[in-house]
């Protein structure tokens, strides 16, 4: 393994000699509630400030019981890196092999049980439970796919799990679309296709393999680091700033001439614009300090947007992990509206939302129609981060102690700042009327719609499929991120969301800096074997229109499947 991520097991505070830990003492701390991860061959504790953690809680608790070197330092500064060493409490020797975490339904032992035989949960899993509920005790594999059987097939999902999301993934020998059945026995056929696909196009799951890819992986970080690329271009930026000036200044002018429409639409994309910046600075990508770059995007996002920083991090750093998983990628669970996936018509339990996302008649209705709805339903997304910026604010659930407790305070008076320059200043105070005012607010909103099909468009179209723990960080962001192709003068339009895939690798690097980068990844890619996702705008939201009218059959499929079971006909249907 290549070491630029890496430090010696021997290294940390002088004199402190770590002890070994072997993986059955680690899972057993697993099982007694502990969050406990592998960082550059350390044993890394977080209990005492996963409260704390400015990226929210759930970030950490997918990667417990993973080696998570990869995606902590493309994340991470080195300075919150450091902070993570003072809680190390062991070391581990030799490659490291994932569990499953105990959020995403790991089973984990506790101390005195020897083998998985002995030990069994204690309860079932309640229908609006989490799955890691269900009590600890072990199993290292995927819950949909399990590597070590790859030739008998896939495993079944263990009963609990089972009984939350409906994925039954069935073996080899079963061949589900030929039994009576619901029609959950196909759409677990469908998943297991979508398994069998991506393991035919993307490079196997063996260790020699994945850590082939880490190591090289490891090399293009230090190469990009060489040639500058983590570097911040300020004059880029003042242009950016020069721009947002320019239409913030030509709305207020319409405005002051009581041309509405015209100022609504240049308000729009003032904010627009700025979104792009506040993606950057939630990733420490300007100054790459983390309180200032935090208070740079709250300023954008709460005081001049009416956006959170703060629950836009909670939500994006997980997206960055569980990239594409239904069950824990908040940027999909989209229900009732949007189903990206076929697995989302089985009464899914989100672990980010805390609750099973129904597939009920309101789902059945919009996902139906969704190929058709998409960009209508996208025209009202601004409205809806209001809703998730305030639930997170007035919810307390960011940290509520550590270096990030003041921003919560700071985005309140962001929030109240917005809604009185906005909503009194413009909306109350400087439009004549009510119906200018409703077409007022219509219109600012609908024009930022865009940043809502860029946002989409890097993952709607892409695989959700599970591959199991063994998968390694880069392969699971390129096989999961498309990227837009366009032309470099359009770059300030894309605002660097035209470059997920490469993004998603390397989260902290500057967007000016993403196209240079890119000629970097694609030769990457080659080297490694993946495929490099790289789509025209046009053909981009075409295949997501695609995904979504496929899942919209599928449901179709579905509901005939239940009304033949319904009406007693499903055994006569062959």
């Amino acid at each position: 393994m290549a070491a630029s991520f890496t430090k010696s097991p021997t290294e940390g505070k002088p004199g402190r000699q770590y002890p070994v830990l072997s993986r059955r003492e680690i899972e057993a701390m697993i099982a007694e509630g502990a969050h406990v991860f592998i960082l550059d061959q350390y044993v890394v504790k977080a209990d005492a400030w996963i409260k704390y953690h400015p990226g929210g809680d759930k970030a950490i608790q997918h990667v417990v019981g993973r080696d998570a070197t990869d995606e902590i330092h493309v994340i991470h500064s080195p300075e919150a890196r450091r902070m993570m060493d003072r809680y190390r409490i062991g070391r581990i020797e030799g490659r490291w092999k994932n569990f499953l975490p105990p959020i995403q339904g790991g089973k984990f032992r506790p101390r005195g049980v020897e083998s998985e035989e002995e030990y069994q949960p204690q309860k079932p899993v309640k229908e609006n439970a989490s799955p890691a509920s269900s009590g600890p005790s072990s199993r290292s594999p995927s819950p949909v796919f399990d590597q070590e059987e790859a030739e008998g097939g896939l495993r079944k999902r263990r009963p609990e799990i089972a009984r939350v999301d409906s994925v039954t993934s069935l073996s080899s020998g079963d061949d589900a679309e030929d039994k009576p059945s619901d029609g959950m026995a196909h759409l677990d056929a469908l998943t297991r296709q979508q398994i069998k696909l991506d393991l035919s196009i993307y490079p196997p799951l063996d260790p020699a393999t994945q850590d082939f890819i880490v190591e090289k992986y490891r090399q293009l970080n230090e190469r990009i680091k060489a040639e500058g690329l983590y570097d911040c271009n300020y004059w880029a930026y003042a242009i950016e700033c020069t721009r947002y000036a320019i239409f913030f200044s030509l709305s207020m002018f319409f405005l002051w001439h009581k041309w509405y429409f015209f100022s609504a639409v240049f308000l729009g994309v003032f904010w627009h614009q700025l979104v792009f910046t506040a993606h950057d600075a939630g990733h420490m990508g300007i100054t790459h300090n983390f309180q200032v770059d935090t208070v740079i995007g709250i300023i954008i996002a709460d005081f001049l947007g009416g956006l959170s920083l703060g629950w836009w991090k909670r939500n994006h750093n997980v997206h960055h992990i569980v990239t594409n998983s239904p069950e824990h990628d908040p940027d999909i669970e989209h229900m009732p509206f949007f189903a990206i996936s076929h697995r989302f018509l089985q009464n899914l339990y989100s672990t980010y939302y805390e609750k099973v996302m129904k597939f009920d008649a309101a789902a059945k209705f919009f996902i139906s129609l969704q190929h058709r709805l998409y960009y209508i339903i996208l025209l009202f997304g601004r409205f809806n981060l209001y809703r998730l910026s305030w639930m997170y604010i007035l919810g307390g659930q960011g940290p509520r102690k550590g270096i990030a407790a003041w921003h919560r305070w700071l985005e309140l008076a962001g929030q109240v700042f917005f809604w009185y320059w906005f909503g009194y200043g413009i909306l109350y105070r400087s439009i004549d009327n009510n119906a200018s005012r409703l077409m007022y607010l219509i219109v600012s909103h609908f024009v930022t719609t865009p940043v809502h099909v860029q946002i989409t468009l890097s993952h709607f179209a892409m695989s959700t499929a599970d591959l199991g723990v063994d998968e390694s960080f880069p392969q699971r962001m390129l096989r999961t991120t498309m990227d837009v192709d366009c032309p470099e003068w359009l770059d300030f339009f894309h605002g660097g969301l035209q470059f997920q895939a490469i993004h998603h690798l390397f989260p902290r690097i500057p967007r000016h800096n993403l196209r240079k980068t890119q000629r970097l990844v694609q030769e990457f890619c080659n080297e490694v074997g993946i495929p490099y996702a790289l789509y025209g705008f046009v053909d981009g939201n075409k295949k997501v229109i695609g995904t979504l009218a496929e899942v919209a059959r599928q449901a179709a499929i579905l509901k005939k499947c239940q009304t033949m079971l319904a009406r007693g006909e499903l055994g006569h249907a062959h």
